[in-house]
């Protein structure tokens, strides 16, 4: 896991320095950064409907694999989210998982 968080880390500098260069600020990447989410959650969507074929129009167009990979996006950009608010999103979210999770386990 520490791996994982550890590139989110990279991916959070290079967007942040990016978001710098062009002015923007803190506020607003964040605000971005979890539109952005919604956006991933969207064409993870699409793959579901592409998956089982229920647009006429479009038919067949995705795969399972392709729906596996847009979740792996969700989740990566709800981390790169996290990270850009929180610097301590790796334990914050153990500490958010441990507790949410003893609502279920």
């Amino acid at each position: 896991m520490d791996d994982s968080w550890k590139t989110i880390g990279a991916l959070v500098a290079r967007f942040d320095a990016h978001d710098r260069e062009r002015g923007v600020a803190h506020e607003e990447s964040v605000t971005l950064q979890i539109l952005k989410i919604g956006e991933e959650f969207g064409e993870a969507a699409q793959a579901v409907i592409g998956a089982k074929g229920t647009n006429p129009r479009k038919g067949n167009s995705h795969t399972w694999q392709d729906v596996e990979a847009e979740v792996a996006d969700v989740i990566v950009t709800a981390m790169v989210a996290l990270a850009r608010m929180r610097p301590d999103a790796p334990a914050y979210f153990a500490s958010h998982l441990a507790r949410t999770s003893r609502n279920f386990l």
